[in-house]
């Protein structure tokens, strides 16, 4: 069975996601601002921590790093961390936890 993960941030006026589908082959996609700029196929679900670079757009750039680890050794859980301006800042998982629908009463 494949699992999907999502994970969001935005930042500095910039989205950035990174995509999970694990199974027999896991596949992370990184974008930013909703276009591709990163991605990594493997077999398997994959070895942690998984790290994938790019930078947000601007003058300067900000390059950044995301890193996809265990935050606990022997957890199942993934966690998505976005490495920005010398600060680790946590990526939340859309699919887990998805936000409230402001529309349900």
């Amino acid at each position: 069975m494949r699992r999907r993960h999502s994970y969001h941030r935005d930042e500095y006026g910039h989205s950035v996601t990174v995509n999970v589908r694990s199974g027999r082959l896991t596949e992370t996609e990184l974008l930013v601002d909703g276009k591709e700029v990163g991605f990594l196929r493997e077999r398997g679900t994959g070895r942690l921590p998984r790290l994938l670079s790019g930078e947000l757009p601007g003058f300067p750039a900000r390059p950044f790093t995301v890193r996809l680890e265990r935050p606990k050794r022997g957890a199942r859980e993934t966690a998505c961390v976005l490495e920005l301006d010398g600060r680790d800042l946590p990526m939340p998982d859309l699919v887990a936890h998805p936000a409230p629908s402001r529309f349900l009463s």
